[in-house]
């Protein structure tokens, strides 16, 4: 079978996230199994991978991937905020590395037809788990303007937010919004386009906007983050590939704050907060993808990849 996802910045990746092979590694985002595959053919015999999805048809497809290594990865379909719960069903308790690559999957954009991208018309749905929770089309034929306007700024970065969402009022009241090529046309006909190498189509931020929303990406990767601590052993290690500024702030802050330990204002003669380091970054900036890999993997140009290690 042809895997259609390219996964980004592998080989670093791999190189910050596994330093026992005989140790336990989780990959909380598995999809169609690109990272999952390389670490777990790093693994000794004695390793074990667990891989984690919400999405039902990533999970087979990763499944069938790996099948040549099923004696040592475990799949559970879930989110990976819910990794404590994953693990303490199967008896484990702390691993040594876990991976969380935050980006869409060729599979969803390309092939899912669940209204992930704008180059198709496609039912309005953008949900990684189509089980969990409403649907975009829901949130556009729903919410007042205000929280539409709210929603694409904060999440999309959109400049003409306000303009858009008082455009998806007039349109919904004449009839609902289900597609994904009728919300593009709607933005198209707000947002101009832009012109030369690199240029982004003009619902490229609504979209994403939206499907952040839908699957309540920030709100889980706070949740997650809170949790990372006591899910790594000591010298384990935290690997997460963003694609966009909004969660790379939250990743990043999330590890300075570990770094420090201290919470208590500069000025108080002593600590009072009694809070220790908890981590210590593998690199002090983020690792970006180089030209080579850009040129073969267009994708990777937005990807930056941070590493901790637990202490």
């Amino acid at each position: 079978m042809e895997y259609p996802h390219r996964p980004v910045l592998v080989d670093e990746v791999v190189r910050n996230l596994v330093i026992k092979p005989q140790g336990v590694y989780v990959d909380g985002t598995a999809g169609t199994g690109g990272h999952s595959e390389v670490i777990a053919q790093r693994l000794s015999t004695e390793g074990r991978l667990i891989c984690l999805d919400r999405d039902p048809e990533a999970v087979r497809i990763s499944k069938q991937r790996m099948s040549p290594l099923a004696d040592r990865v475990t799949f559970i379909r879930t989110n990976y905020i819910h990794l404590d719960r994953a693990l303490k069903d199967i008896g484990m308790g702390r691993v040594d590395g876990i991976l969380l690559d935050l980006g869409m999957s060729t599979l969803q954009l390309d092939h899912g037809g669940r209204g992930f991208s704008f180059s198709r018309d496609e039912p309005l749905d953008m949900r990684m788990d189509p089980d969990e929770g409403p649907p975009a089309s829901q949130l556009v034929n729903t919410l007042s303007t205000d929280a539409l306007e709210k929603i694409l700024r904060e999440y999309g970065e959109e400049r003409r937010a306000k303009s858009i969402a008082r455009r998806i009022q007039r349109e919904r009241e004449q009839r609902p919004i289900e597609s994904t090529g009728r919300l593009a046309e709607l933005v198209a006909s707000v947002v101009p386009k832009t012109r030369g190498p690199g240029a982004k189509h003009p619902a490229t931020r609504t979209f994403q906007a939206l499907r952040i929303a839908v699957n309540g990406e920030l709100e889980n990767l706070r949740l997650f983050l809170d949790k990372a601590p006591s899910l790594i052993e000591k010298e384990g290690r935290l690997v997460i590939l963003s694609y966009h500024s909004l969660e790379d702030r939250i990743v990043k802050q999330a590890i300075r704050g570990w770094e420090k330990g201290c919470q208590c204002p500069p000025d108080l003669p002593l600590c009072g907060c009694g809070l220790k380091p908890l981590f210590k970054r593998i690199n002090k900036k983020g690792i970006r993808a180089g030209r080579s890999e850009i040129q073969e993997n267009p994708r990777a140009r937005s990807a930056t990849m941070r590493a901790a290690e637990r202490i």
